[in-house]
């Protein structure tokens, strides 16, 4: 049987390669918007997993293995400017969260 390490593996850089070969159109502040987090969400995410591994890994280092590409070609390649609408979007997405995080109990 395949280790359930291996098959996290295979998911992620499934999920890595359809974010940015099959949709970088599809902007960090939409991901954010939808779904609470984005492309360097991920990256830091994955910086943390190695500093609790005790790996040396830069946020830019990190960022070049989630986009695939140093960050600043992926923004010169992909990244538009946000519009008013997704400006307002995200922070009507932030006060949410945060009201989430305010008025969770634990029961």
């Amino acid at each position: 049987m395949i280790e359930s390490t291996e098959l996290q593996a295979a998911v992620f850089r499934r999920l890595l390669r359809h974010l940015n070969e099959e949709r970088p159109d599809v902007q960090n502040i939409d991901l954010m918007n939808l779904a609470g987090f984005c492309r360097n969400c991920l990256a830091d995410w994955y910086r943390e997993a190695a500093d609790e591994r005790l790996l040396d890994l830069t946020r830019e280092e990190a960022r070049e293995v989630i986009y695939g590409m140093p960050f600043e070609e992926w923004k010169a390649r992909h990244q538009k400017q946000a519009t008013p609408e997704q400006l307002a979007a995200f922070e009507a997405s932030q006060r949410r969260a945060q009201d989430h995080r305010t008025h969770r109990t634990d029961d």
